[in-house]
């Protein structure tokens, strides 16, 4: 892809697109208080994006392993899901339905079932031990769990307790006291007729929290549809700057390579699949060969991943045998890009241009984007953003900087969640005024293009997970013979960062890191639990007030291993 002069300015396709006359109209309205610039033509929930699809009943909407299912079959299940957990189950509207899986197209399925009644779909990491899954249920208050077999029996122990239905997916033989979805199916097949506003919980996601246990961020239904019309907009500004040099021989689809309940599974990649008609290719798990085979077989166009995923395809030995001239895009977030890899998917894919977009689950995903020639002229920025969502980067009073100081970056605009459930504190310190405080430092050059420095939290980002210091060292601490602990992320090629645990044990005691990471397993995900731990004789450097010095500690290992 060479560095194309664009046919319009940024500025101009965005009046272009978004003013009065364009296809993605923006006005202001009145949001939670606060006049928003949002989308005038969105909506007013998601169970009419959903309806959207009875329109295109013979097309194939989603592929999974040998199955390909119609958007006619997935409305089929959507209609059935809905009608048995309002009949069957007494699903309210405001009631939460949790959701814990693997990618299968009951996920889909049960979450289009949920928001079109009202209900709110909680997506509970697949990865959660079930002292987590039991905190999550219990948290949100969930009146149904629909899950897989490996999930309903992590969930089980809790179940009397907590008083929920439970249903289960891809099974053969439930356990006792649990419903089997398929069977289910047969109960109802016609949509409530229910009334769903714009203002209504649409979805619980949880993200790890920084002193201990998980947040749910609650996100209504106009703030998801904000951020799909945001993305929409923002890939047609993109080719109305840069518009296609030949017409594509093969129709949009998407390829999902993520969790459906990471915000980037979710939004950007299955909803806008729902709202565009696009078909949607969904992987078991994560697999770059299989990736690739699937690319190839199904012509896929769009590849939105984490950059180790990308590093990976570009890695996997049959790369070069594998036709990937199909994809326009190959990108994502969840982790800084490196200009490296920004430079090697250019090259070594033959049309499929490299991409990053930096969101958050507190933005449903979207924020700045960067991709096509901007990518290539700025490499390490996160790209800009849509005039729907504003962002700053303000000093530690909350006062915005000139162009070019670093400081912490702040979004606001309609697609924020509305907060954290039953949690005010946590919503207050987060969101001030409508801002939404990222946590991450960086800075704004004169185009607009945001450049992310530093993290303010602290966090590890391993492998597009955001892995919260603060719960992994509470976990620790609940093993014997532990008398200091810190937990930071060490520099990795593949995954961006790695976990790793500085130690100092008490008088007597000892640590063998197998054993002790099998323990911790049982109490966090796995992709949580340390790879490197250092056990020091001395107490852990600290500073003056008594913080104890991670950067310093994290620094000393790198350069024991020879890095930089």
């Amino acid at each position: 892809m060479s560095e194309r002069a664009p046919q319009m300015s940024f500025d101009e396709a965005v009046v272009a697109l978004t003013g009065p006359e364009g296809p993605y109209p923006v006005i202001e309205k009145e949001i939670g208080g606060r006049k928003l610039p949002v989308f005038k033509n969105l909506p007013p929930a998601l169970r009419h994006l959903f309806a959207v699809a009875r329109t295109r009943a013979d097309e194939v909407f989603l592929v999974y392993e040998d199955e390909r299912w119609t958007f006619g079959d997935v409305m089929q299940k959507v209609d059935a899901t809905a009608a048995l957990l309002v009949e069957r189950y007494g699903v309210e509207r405001g009631d939460r339905v949790a959701i814990a899986m693997r990618n299968y197209p009951e996920f889909i399925t049960t979450f289009a079932a949920a928001t079109s009644i009202g209900a709110t779909a909680v997506l509970m990491n697949a990865w959660w031990t079930p002292d987590e899954m039991e905190y999550g249920l219990e948290d949100c208050g969930a009146r149904v769990l629909v899950a897989d077999a490996e999930r309903i029996e992590r969930a089980l122990p809790c179940r009397d307790r907590l008083g929920f239905h439970a249903v289960s997916v891809r099974v053969d033989a439930p356990p006792a006291g649990v419903d089997r979805l398929t069977d289910m199916w047969n109960l109802g097949t016609s949509m409530p007729d229910l009334e769903v506003g714009p203002e209504d919980d649409a979805t619980i996601l949880y993200t790890s929290g920084t002193t201990g246990r998980p947040k749910g961020a609650v996100s209504t239904h106009h703030a998801v549809l904000s951020a799909l019309g945001s993305f929409a907009a923002r890939a047609a500004i993109n080719r109305t700057m840069y518009p296609p040099e030949e017409e594509h021989p093969w129709p949009h689809s998407f390829i999902l390579v993520v969790p459906l309940f990471h915000v980037t599974g979710l939004v950007p990649v299955m909803l806008s699949c729902f709202a565009a008609g696009y078909k949607l290719v969904m992987m078991y798990k994560w697999d770059a060969e299989r990736a690739l085979e699937l690319v190839e077989r199904e012509r896929v166009t769009q590849f939105v991943g984490v950059p180790t995923q990308s590093w990976d395809l570009l890695e996997t030995p049959g790369f070069a045998s594998r036709d990937t001239s199909s994809l326009t895009n190959v990108g994502g977030g969840g982790a800084p890009a490196p200009a490296e890899l920004i430079r090697r998917i250019d090259k070594g894919f033959k049309k499929g241009a490299p991409g990053i977009g930096y969101g958050m689950t507190e933005t449903n995903a979207f924020g700045p984007g960067n991709s096509g020639p901007d990518i290539l002229r700025k490499p390490r920025s996160a790209g800009r953003t849509m005039p729907t969502m504003p962002v700053e980067v303000r000093d530690e009073s909350g006062v915005e900087v000139p162009r070019g100081e670093i400081g912490e970056i702040w979004f606001t605009g309609a697609n924020l969640i509305r907060g954290y459930w039953n949690r005010p504190e946590a919503t207050a310190e987060t969101i001030v005024d409508g801002w939404l405080r990222s946590g991450d430092l960086g800075r704004m050059d004169e185009e607009g293009f945001i450049y992310v420095e530093d993290r303010a939290k602290d966090m590890v980002l391993r492998g597009g997970e955001n892995v919260y210091c603060a719960e992994v060292e509470a976990a620790i601490y609940d093993q014997p013979g532990i008398h200091e602990a810190a937990v930071f992320g060490l520099p990795h090629e593949r995954l961006g960062e790695e976990v790793a645990c500085a130690i100092v044990l008490k008088p007597g005691g000892s640590l063998d890191p197998e054993r002790f990471r099998v323990a911790l397993a049982e109490k966090i995900a796995n992709f949580k639990v340390p790879s490197v731990f250092r056990v020091y004789a001395e107490p852990l450097p600290r500073n003056a007030s008594g913080k104890i010095l991670k950067r310093q500690l994290r620094d000393e290992i790198v350069a024991a291993r020879g890095g930089a």
